[in-house]
């Protein structure tokens, strides 16, 4: 069958794994769990990007030109 859509045995195989796991017949990471990781990698960096900026803002701030001197 999937000769006739141009799709690899390989994929096929991948495909039909995958489907095994989610449908929880094989132990493995659901799509829905692989899903939910990426997206809780992505927050964790946004938020350690965030967290950077934010220790690095009083130096900024305190070197900033013009600024009135804090008595």
């Amino acid at each position: 069958m999937g000769e006739r859509l141009g799709i690899g045995p390989d994929t096929l195989r991948k495909w039909h794994k995958q489907a095994e796991i989610d449908a929880g017949s094989t132990p493995g990471t659901t799509t829905d769990m692989a899903a939910e990781n990426r997206r809780l990698r992505k927050e964790n960096a946004e938020l350690k990007r965030t967290n950077e900026i934010l220790r690095t803002a009083p130096a900024f701030f305190a070197a900033e030109p013009g600024r009135p001197a804090r008595s």
